[in-house]
This record gives C-alpha cells, structure tokens and sequence, in this order.
C-alpha cells in the first residue's frame, strides 16, 4: 500500500497527526538530527577546528598530535552545544487543494511539515512557522518547543480554510515574512508547489545566505502530463479560470510535457542558486520512502564533505 495514503483527507485530523507522528518517529527516527553551529562562542562537548595556542588557553585543550605535527602549540576549540531552531514556510494556496493520485498536494504538505517537526523538536528544539494562505496573507506561529506545541501548530496547518478561487498567490512575499521572522541562524524550511504568480527566487537566495534552507516540493502527475481521455474541462483552483482541452491530440500533450518539464528544471535551477537542498514528493509514489533516501543522501553528502575537510587540513 502507498504510504501517501496515511495522509488522505478521509481520515480526522487528530488521527492523521497520529498516524503520521508513528509514521515518521519509527521509520525516520534520528535521521535529520545533524550536527549544528553553536549559536554562541563557548567551550562545549563535540570536537571542533585546531587553532595556534594563545598565551591564557588553557593547556588541557592543547591538540598533541596537531603540534607534533606542525612543531607550533595547538589548541582544539569545541563546538557549543545550542539547541536548533526551525522555521517551516507552509504554502496553502489554492494550487495545493488539488491532486489526481492517492492524495492531494495539501496532504503531502502536511506530511512534510509534520516530518521536519517530529524529528526537530526535541531536546529544547524549537520550531515555528508561516503560513501562506490563498490571499497571499502569512499568518505567524512563534517558535515554542515541546510536543503540544508542535501537534498545535501542525492542526493549524491540517484545518487551514481551503481558498476560494478568487486569486494566485504570490510566494516571494511569504519567504521574505520567513527571513524577517527567524531571529538567528537556523533551519528554514519552505514547502511549496512553487507555482507562484510573482518571482520567488531572490528572497529564496537571501534567505540561504543566512540559514540553511530546504526546499519540498509537491507535486502531482497531471502537472507533469496529460493523459489521453477525451475532451476534458479544466478549472484554475486559484483564479477560477475555466478552459476545455483535448487531450486526445497528441501534439497538445508532447507540448503540454515539454513546457512542465521546463517549469520543473526551472524551479530546481532556482533552488541551487540559492544553495539550498531540493526534496520532492509526489501524490503518485511513497513520500516516506522519498523521504528516507533524500535524507540517507543528504548524510552521506555531509559525512563525504567532513572527510574531505578534514584531509585537507593535514
């Protein structure tokens, strides 16, 4: 069975918020919790860089094997152990209220929101969040930690009003509110479709100067190609625009690919130039399983990345 389903709109949503805190904390347990910048200067337990000894250091922490090595006293600074805090921008445009597969796009939302929080809000971990509504309106939770706190705020991201299909929204806007809103370096987090009406690439970019970022999109199959089913009639869930298509013609539907397919490169050159990791989940395939090889990658990136710095420095 898909696991997209644990996610369907047929369930309540207390029971969706069970299911998916079982979900994530036995199949995801301790795999996004990485190593972090302390957040101010300070002795602490995790190994850090070597630098040359100063007259007051204390001589406990003189690196006997950097000295050997260079013939010049070393000291190895420790990095501080500070809890993590994450902000999560949720997009809940119209654009979201639409899916064609075993879920809507609104569902993979969620199931990515409760993801990053189950498994970042621990340990005097704190998470907050904006959220996007189809007005183009952000509506701000402060960062808390504990539980109660989370399963709040993923209730308000569950029972947000669906929109009315009187206007598209604008993502740029929400991911700046995000960048004003975190206080200090952090994790931010932006789920979205990214079909915005206006260009949301230049706060993403100042956004990542900052924070580390991560970018989930949601996607479902028939914004990536259209079957051969006859004379169809398509609404716009954001303006409300109506049109008949054919998708019997062939030609129509190699167009209609192409341009998706351009659409999607796009969104992913967007998201490098801001630095920022890119996930994607489909109403069409196991989120959790994307979810688990996006991360083990993400892992196995940071690990390479520390060896190789580490010889470096030899």
């Amino acid at each position: 069975m898909n696991r997209a389903a644990a996610v369907s709109t047929t369930a309540p949503r207390d029971e969706v918020l069970r299911r998916l805190e079982l979900i994530v904390t036995r199949r995801l347990d301790g795999l996004l919790l990485g190593d972090h910048l302390g957040l101010v200067p300070g002795h602490g337990s995790d190994l850090g860089e070597t630098r040359v000894y100063q007259p007051g250091d204390d001589v406990r922490r003189i690196d006997w094997n950097v000295t050997a090595r260079t013939r010049v006293p070393h000291v190895r600074e420790t990095i501080v152990d500070r809890e993590l805090e994450t902000w999560v921008l949720v997009d809940l445009s119209a654009s979201l209220d639409f899916g064609t597969a075993a879920c809507e796009k609104r569902d993979l939302a969620l199931a990515a929101a409760a993801t990053v929080g189950f498994l970042t809000a621990r340990g005097g971990n704190r998470i907050g969040a904006v959220l996007l509504d189809s007005t183009g309106a952000t509506t701000t939770v402060p960062a808390r930690a504990g539980r109660a706190h989370l399963l709040g705020l993923l209730q308000r991201v569950a029972t947000a009003p669906r929109a009315d299909g009187t206007g598209s929204t604008d993502l740029g806007p929400g991911i700046a509110r995000l960048a004003a809103t975190m206080p200090r370096r952090g994790l931010a987090v932006v789920v979205s479709d990214f079909l915005s009406r206006g260009p949301w690439d230049r706060p993403l970019r100042r956004l990542g100067m900052r924070h580390e970022v991560l970018c989930v999109e949601v996607v479902d199959p028939r914004e990536l190609a259209l079957p051969s089913v006859g004379i169809v009639e398509l609404i716009d869930p954001e303006t409300g625009s109506v049109r008949e298509v054919h998708t019997g013609a062939a030609g129509l539907r190699a167009r209609y690919a192409a341009a998706a397919a351009d659409q999607r490169s796009s969104i992913a050159r967007a998201v490098r130039g801001a630095g920022a990791d890119q996930l994607q989940l489909r109403t069409d395939r196991d989120w959790l399983g994307d979810l688990v090889r996006f991360v083990s990658w993400r892992r196995r990136r940071w690990h390479h990345s520390a060896v190789s710095t580490a010889r470096a420095r030899r």
